[in-house]
Parts: C-alpha cells; structure tokens; sequence
C-alpha cells in the first residue's frame, strides 16, 4: 500500500524516493568496491571477484536509473552522496573487522627490559636490531601482528615509552612466526574470574 501510495504521486517519487534509493544503491555498491580493493591489497583472491560481482550489479542498477532521469538534478546529487558516504563507511567497515597483518617498527635510545617483558608474556613475537641513527646509537624492535592485535600492542609500548617513534606497515603474506593467540571468553571464564575473586 505504501509503495504503491509512493509511486502513484510522481513527484514525491521522483524528488525524495528515487533519489534516496540510489543514494542507497552507491552507499552499497561503493562500499563493497571499497572492501574488494583491501581484499585484493590483502590477497584474498576467492573473495574479492565475488564482492566484485555484487558491486557492479548494484552500480548497474543504480547507473540505469540516473540514465531514465536525466532531468532530475536530485538524483546526480544523490549519486554523488553515496559515492562519497560508501567510500567513508567502506573504510571504517575495514577497521571494524582488523584484517591482515601489519609490521611495526620501534625505534628507541635504550630497550625497556619492562617492556619487553610485558609484550613476550602476552605472546608479541620481537625482533631487536641495534642501529645508527641521527642523534646516535639506538635499538630498533620490529613485530609482525595481526591488525586487530595492534591497538593492544600499542597500549602496552605507550605505557613504558609514551614518546616512541614507531611506524606500521601492512604485510602481505607471512610464513610462520610468533602470533597472539587470541581467546575467546565465554562464560566459564568468567565463572572462574569470580571464583579467584573470591578466593
């Protein structure tokens, strides 16, 4: 009834309902293209063409509905807006779900014995080179990481070197190493917590 209510008043259809369905389409589409480049950045080859196929088949459907309404200003403006919106929610939906692997690297005056203890108890494989820099000798720490691991890594480097230089690279594919291990509570962990609290 109500779609029907719509499309029988041609002018709300055409000036809000049209525009805001390809407004739609682009979030969509745009944000799916957006995931299927990262995919392909990251070497997910299965995945990638199937995301593909989805983008294109939306911006199909999106594309001939602009081409039916040359004189509607609405739906270029609508257009463009999804464009922009599917590239903004494409890029936090990649943060969201922390694909891949990242290298980071810590440059440092001296090794925080602390530090390093802390990230081997939580299972950070480390790799410590001794190296020349501008202002002299410092210690470079390299550790090869799931992304999603990354914001903890840096909380715990941030507590013993807030002021460290450090940079962060995507990697592309790694053969073995030491990764975290990362476990999921359920509710016998918590079951346990509260146990050793009352204790």
């Amino acid at each position: 009834m109500l779609l029907s209510f719509l499309t029988s008043s041609s002018d709300l259809y055409q000036w809000v309902v049209l525009p805001l369905l390809i407004f739609l389409a682009r979030i969509a589409d745009q944000s799916i293209g957006t995931l299927r480049l990262i995919f392909l950045s990251k070497g997910m080859k299965t995945i990638a063409p199937l995301l593909g196929f989805f983008e294109v088949i939306i911006w199909i459907l999106a594309i001939s509905q602009i081409m039916q309404h040359l004189d509607n200003v609405m739906c270029y403006l609508a257009y463009g807006a999804g464009f922009a919106m599917g590239n903004y929610l494409g890029i936090i939906l990649e943060q969201k779900i922390s694909l891949g692997t990242v290298i980071i690297r810590i440059i440092l005056k001296k090794m925080n014995p602390e530090m390093n203890r802390q990230l081997n108890d939580n299972d950070y494989g480390l790799t410590l080179v001794d190296a020349e820099g501008s202002r002299g000798r410092v210690k470079i720490l390299f550790s090869i990481l799931k992304r999603k691991d990354l914001p903890h890594f840096i909380s715990i480097m941030q507590q013993y070197e807030p002021d460290a230089f450090y940079t962060i690279e995507d990697v592309k594919a790694v053969n073995e190493g030491v990764f975290r291990h990362n476990h999921r509570k359920t509710i016998f962990d918590s079951f346990a917590f509260m146990l050793k609290k009352a204790k």
